[in-house]
């Protein structure tokens, strides 16, 4: 009897050694580059990612919103490439920067816009620099209806009218949401001043606001000259006649040229790609320096925690290029007016960096 309890335990630390040595061997598999990247993304996903589910925060409490769009069009199609259940949670940016300080496990990632970093450039509270506080990854698309708005009766054609108005002494007030996409606009148009009109910059005056409709009732009401905008909400307002108290005139936009060119020949509403043209640089110019106008394209990327594995920041960067080759999902994004705007991580990390550099230096001239 004895001799048999002796063979059974010899019996059972064999089996449990083995396992130990399987489970070492998938570990080391795990952490195998080469033997990860003759993987499908699908196989190094169920490797990599220990719960079936995939949480994609984002740095906006609405469902409505840009960010919202642009990050669910992209999970859905990840969900197929990963082979996994990947669902949006509109948390807001500190809720969503939270989460992804919290989890490195691959399960949460992070998909938010410029104002990441803006943000930390406008020292708004809960905001850190990106590159030190995370993982940046790929980029993903561009919003190109970043805007300014006047009252279709303002004696203001273009933003080039308000920057000589204000250099000649006429306060001009601008409606924005402090912080953030709204407010590097203003920035850079009060910059553009200072260069051209030293000490005429204070006239321009920011009213800080929230949301786009609470932007457009103080233009509506009068309280101010000019709003920041965006194509897709302002565009309707754009329509109505000259009588009418809500109508509203593009007097600028902030994406680039290029940026324009790639939406859909059809543009937005009742603005064709022409009428878009006559409201970026070079058409309409607010310097930055003194070699370049300054543009804003409103891009959308993914952000990761600080010490999430390497092969799993590898794997969201694979399946972010899978997902964007798939031309379904990129004429989803333009009929959206979205532009694709996929860069690896390599890339993205090099021209979010510059970027950042770039509008650091507009807001720093601002505090001298």
């Amino acid at each position: 009897m004895k001799a048999m309890k002796r063979k059974y335990l010899v019996g059972l630390l064999i089996v449990l050694l083995g396992l130990a040595l399987v489970g070492c061997l998938n570990e080391s598999a795990a952490k195998d580059s080469n033997a990860l990247a003759a993987m499908s993304l699908v196989e190094r996903a169920e490797l990599l990612i220990p719960t079936p589910n995939v949480r994609v925060v984002i740095g906006s409490t609405s469902t409505g919103g840009d960010t919202y769009q642009v990050s669910n069009m992209v999970a859905q199609k990840l969900g197929e490439v990963l082979g996994k259940n990947v669902k949006v949670d509109a948390v807001g940016a500190s809720n969503g920067f939270d989460a992804i300080n919290r989890i490195d496990d691959g399960s949460t990632i992070m998909i938010f816009h410029d104002m990441a970093y803006l943000g930390y450039l406008y020292e708004r509270e809960g905001y850190t620099d990106i590159f030190s506080s995370y993982q940046v990854g790929p980029t993903l698309a561009i919003n190109p209806g970043n805007s300014f708005s006047a009252p279709k009766n303002s004696a203001f054609s273009t933003i080039e009218d308000v920057i000589e108005a204000v250099g000649n002494g006429e306060v001009v007030k601008i409606a924005i949401q402090p912080g953030g996409v709204s407010e590097i606009g203003y920035s850079a148009a009060k910059n553009a001043i200072k260069m051209q009109y030293p000490g005429m910059e204070e006239n321009l005056v920011a009213v800080h606001t929230g949301s786009q409709s609470d932007k457009n009732q103080l233009l509506f009401d009068g309280q101010v000259d000019v709003i920041h905008s965006s194509i897709q909400a302002n565009e309707q307002f754009a329509q109505l006649p000259m009588d009418d108290q809500k109508a509203m005139k593009f007097i600028w936009l902030t994406a680039r040229q290029e940026t324009i060119l790639q939406t859909n020949d059809s543009g937005f509403g009742s603005m064709n790609i022409g009428d878009m043209l006559a409201y970026v640089s070079p058409q309409v110019s607010v310097p930055m320096n003194e070699e370049e106008d300054f543009t804003f394209d409103k891009e959308f990327f993914m952000l990761f925690h600080k010490e999430m594995d390497e092969e799993l920041v590898k794997l969201y960067n694979d399946a972010a290029a899978e997902v964007f080759a798939d031309e379904v999902l990129v004429q989803q994004l333009k009929d959206a007016f979205f532009i694709p705007n996929y860069k690896d991580i390599s890339d993205a990390q090099t021209y979010l960096t510059e970027k950042v550099a770039a509008y650091d230096a507009i807001i720093s001239s601002l505090k001298e």
